[in-house]
């Protein structure tokens, strides 16, 4: 019988959000959660805790593989395992800090902090803030928001906030579920956030310990089941999003990308509505030329401002604010039927359609990140480098395309590097470059002939873990992110978890990156 909080899930195949794949998994291994009925909150978290333990447990009875389910949007197997999945979703209440409930060494106020459970969404969290009296916000997001908050924590989910990051650098704290008797508390011993009230409420032990915690942020679900997430939030602001074609790709261009000194560029907004919080540039490679602005790049920046009454941010029925470049594309696969067979003429297409100045709107985050669509089978590649390369990026994969054409665009997101351990905006300035497409053969000889340039040229870069990457291997992981950085991991993993434990998380992906290592074992 199993515990009340637990039910079967019927199933073996899970298809992720995007459909690239579909994965095969052991019958009657997988489970639903819920938090268990009791009068509150703070009495059914607890409970919920042990059924998690107790799934722990079940896997090493059954020789089991198990990993949380989030919202299903990584491209890749990262989050899957060949075994079964726990479906999180119905685990998302969430609370602010009390005074007693935070560390006295806590730099900040506990108004700063706010607790979440794993299956949280975004947009769940962002109407929730939303309504705070008065309002916060989380500091920076993706541009959908229909990930859960484990789910893009523990794959580097970034957006394009300049001076913030992506979304592990305003986690905190983690509640990590480690065994079928242990669970722990963590957060680094340079900035403490919780009090021992707190962590007696939770039952857990305390670990205090920055290279544990950098390690856990970007885990992706190998590290055990996280159960609770703490992240820092920040006044509600708001956000003046400005959208210019016809900019050229001339030296001007090219020494923002490089150094994000946008005073040269003459963009208009700039003085008028705060600083600089999003920059992000667009490419058409398929018609693409130096010095010409018919055929340069298309920019969407966002300057941001204490909140102030705004109107109503209305949205069109095609192409919206919020929409970043796979979301265009998956309109665009409704609007031109069979237009994978047309790879040119279809991005033209994109591009002509919704590419196109527009007049600045006004939004907060959740207003201006909350539309989240997806149609058709849509790939998605994600490249970290560092900002200096940048232009030099962009002309290898115009020169890439020529050979292999991509059946999609080139996005630049420029975004504050990460402290965790992994993550794969790991430079000081990383740029992101995203590559988002139509899903197939064409798109996946393009990514590898791009990532396969790079190395050719010397430009150190590392891969989104949640996007396609299947050129991920031991080698490349060290090359990417330094054997000392890997070892790091791979240790503050072996710390926390047994070694029957690590068995239960582990799975092929971690094992093709060569992150699987258990020491003490037996060889």
């Amino acid at each position: 019988m199993l515990p009340e909080g637990i039910s079967k899930l019927p199933i073996q195949q899970w298809t992720n959000k995007h459909q690239n794949f579909t994965h095969n998994l052991v019958a009657n291994a997988s489970f639903k959660l819920r938090n268990p009925l009791g009068q509150k909150n703070s009495d059914r978290y607890p409970k919920t805790t042990k059924n998690f333990q107790w799934l722990i447990q079940h896997a090493l009875d059954n020789n089991l593989k198990l990993r949380g389910m989030g919202s299903g949007w990584s491209f890749t197997k990262v989050g899957v395992t060949e075994g079964g999945l726990i479906d999180t979703a119905s685990l998302n209440f969430s609370f602010p800090l009390t005074q007693k409930l935070v560390s006295a060494n806590y730099s900040k106020g506990p108004e700063d902090l706010y607790f979440l459970q794993c299956g949280a969404i975004i947009s769940e969290i962002n109407n929730r803030l939303d309504a705070k009296n008065p309002p916060r916000s989380i500091k920076a997001s993706g541009a959908s928001n229909g990930q859960t908050i484990a789910g893009a924590l523990s794959t580097g989910t970034h957006g394009a906030a300049i001076n913030i990051g992506a979304i592990p650098d305003f986690v905190v704290g983690l509640h990590v579920i480690t065994g079928p008797d242990s669970h722990i508390w963590l957060e680094r011993n340079s900035y403490p956030v919780a009090s021992q009230e707190f962590v007696d409420w939770l039952g857990a032990d305390l670990v205090q310990d920055d290279e544990l915690f950098n390690a856990a942020l970007v885990s992706f679900g190998s590290f055990g089941f996280i159960h609770g997430i703490m992240i820092e939030t920040e006044p509600q602001f708001l956000l003046t999003e400005h959208r210019v074609g016809n900019i050229a790709y001339d030296d001007t261009l090219k020494n923002a990308m490089k150094t994000l000194d946008f005073s040269g560029l003459q963009l208009p907004g700039v003085g008028q509505n705060g600083a600089m919080y999003h920059f992000e540039i667009l490419f058409n490679i398929h018609d693409f030329e130096s010095n010409n602005p018919a055929k340069g790049a298309f920019l969407k920046y966002m300057f941001k401002k204490p909140v102030a009454p705004h109107p109503p941010l209305l949205r069109s029925n095609d192409f919206t604010y919020g929409d970043d470049l796979l979301g265009i594309i998956s309109t665009v696969l409704d609007k031109l039927p069979g237009s994978g067979l047309l790879i040119p003429a279809m991005v033209n297409a994109m591009f002509k359609l919704a590419f196109k100045p527009q007049n600045p709107i006004q939004g907060t985050i959740r207003e201006i990140f909350n539309y989240t669509k997806f149609r058709g089978k849509v790939a998605s590649a994600a490249v970290g480098i560092t900002i200096e390369d940048s232009p030099k990026a962009v002309e290898l994969i115009v020169e890439v395309n020529k050979q292999k054409p991509f059946p999609g665009g080139l996005s630049l997101r420029y975004v504050k590097g990460t402290k965790a351990t992994l993550g794969f905006t790991k430079f000081a300035n990383t740029c992101v470059l995203e590559m988002d497409g139509v899903d197939g053969n064409k798109a996946r000889e393009f990514y590898e002939a791009v990532w396969n340039k790079f190395e050719q040229e010397g430009i150190a870069y590392t891969l989104h873990w949640g996007k396609i990457n299947f050129n991920l291997n031991e080698n490349r992981v060290k090359k990417m992110y330094g054997t000392n950085e890997v070892k790091s991991w791979i240790d503050a993993r072996n710390q926390l978890l047994s070694i029957p434990v690590l068995h239960v998380f582990n799975n092929k992906f971690i094992e093709q990156c060569g992150l699987d290592k258990i020491h003490g074992a037996i060889i």
